[in-house]
């Protein structure tokens, strides 16, 4: 599978591309700037540009999936979160749907469950990355959304807790490599499309979480 990452130089994107390729997908990592190509070859992706408040569509070409994980970060205002986490996200939704890009994989946050809940100063952030997930889940596209708590980059263990949307929830902070491991297993089976997923640091293997049966 050819999986473009949007965010693929952020620190779940650094950790993903590695594993896509370990997994036997072929990552390709959509980045700003072509100064950042040498840091998504050396991770096993291909690089390709694209500018979330520009023009990307062109780093969709003979994609299969999309991974959004991309962010404004946390020294930017409300206005580049909006123009990043919100209409960037919906931008590349639509992409896909005009593209035919079926599969797509949303990093999200876990208080867009609640983008009403405190700290109240980070309402703004969870309220765009509510009505993103909101977006995609409207979309025809074949969707995951992943709701992480706190993030951590501390080594991964290959091991979380997973609870789907409006079931009981755990607390543990979860390494960014573990929210990674993640991805590559939900595009590995059918059981995570249409699925809202919170995950937290946690005892069960990643696969066994994303799919209890398989």
């Amino acid at each position: 599978m050819r999986v473009a990452v949007f965010g693929a130089n952020g620190g779940i994107g650094r950790e993903l591309l590695p594993r896509l390729a370990e997994a036997d997908h072929e990552p390709i990592g959509v980045v700003r700037d072509e100064s950042q190509f040498d840091a998504v070859r050396e991770r096993g992706g291909e690089p390709r540009l694209g500018d979330l408040e520009g023009a990307f569509e062109s780093a969709l070409e003979g994609v299969d999936a999309v991974v959004f994980t991309a962010g404004s970060g946390g020294d930017t205002d409300w206005g580049k979160t909006l123009l990043i986490d919100l209409w960037g996200a919906r931008r590349t939704v639509d992409a896909c749907v005009e593209r035919g890009v079926d599969r797509y994989v949303m990093i999200s946050a876990f208080g867009a469950s609640e983008p009403l809940g405190d700290p109240e100063e980070m309402r703004p952030y969870w309220v765009a990355k509510r009505c993103a997930d909101d977006f995609l889940e409207q979309s025809p596209l074949e969707a995951t959304i992943l709701r992480p708590t706190a993030l951590t980059d501390d080594e991964g263990t290959g091991r979380i807790a997973a609870t789907f949307e409006h079931r009981e929830a755990g607390e543990h902070a979860i390494p960014r490599a573990d929210v990674a491991a993640t991805v590559v297993a939900c595009l590995e089976t059918d059981e995570a499309v249409g699925e809202t997923i919170r995950l937290f640091g946690g005892d069960t293997p990643i696969e066994s979480a994303i799919d209890p049966d398989g």
